[in-house]
C-alpha cells in the first residue's frame, strides 16, 4: 500500500536521500526544509500525511516546538509524527513522548531502510503510540 508521507529536516543531503528511498517503495513523498514551512503546509489543508518525519534540531522552531503547534492547532489529526534525530538523549525520548509522538528513530543508529520499515510499521499500528513503545528505534 502506498502511504503519503512528509518528511522535515533542514539538512538537505538527509532530506533527499529519505525522500529517495520513500519514493522508490512507492509512497508519495512531500519535503520540507524546516518546521514553519511543514505548518504552512498542514494550515493549507489538503490531505493529511500518513506520516510526518520530523527533525529535532532545526533553525527557527524545533522539531518539538513543531510537534507541539501540530498538537495544540490539531493539525494533522489522523497523522502519525515520528521524530528523526540525532538526538538520542532520554531527555529528548521524554519529551517526544509528552507531546504524544507516534515514534522515534535515532538516525545515526539506523539506515534508510530501517527508517522507512519502521514508519510502515508505525503508520500500520492499530493505535498511536504516544508511550514510544516498540515502534521506537532506540539503538
Amino acid at each position: 500500500m502506498a502511504y503519503r508521507i512528509f518528511l522535515t529536516d533542514d539538512d538537505r543531503f538527509l532530506l533527499d536521500l529519505y525522500a529517495v528511498k520513500f519514493k522508490n517503495a512507492g509512497h508519495d513523498v512531500s519535503t520540507y526544509g524546516g518546521g514553519e514551512e511543514l505548518l504552512a503546509a498542514l494550515r493549507k489543508g489538503g490531505p493529511s500525511p500518513d506520516a510526518i518525519l520530523l527533525d529535532v534540531i532545526m533553525p527557527g522552531q524545533d522539531g518539538f516546538e513543531v510537534l507541539g503547534t501540530i498538537r495544540k492547532e490539531g493539525l494533522a489529526k489522523d497523522s502519525k509524527i515520528i521524530i528523526l534525530s540525532n538526538q538520542g538523549q532520554d531527555a529528548d525520548i521524554e519529551k517526544a513522548k509528552e507531546l504524544h509522538a507516534d515514534g522515534y528513530i535515532i538516525k545515526a543508529s539506523a539506515i534508510p531502510s530501517e527508517v522507512l520499515a519502521e514508519t510502515i510499521r508505525t503508520i500500520e499500528s492499530a493505535t498511536a503510540n504516544p508511550a514510544l513503545g516498540s515502534s521506537a528505534v532506540r539503538t
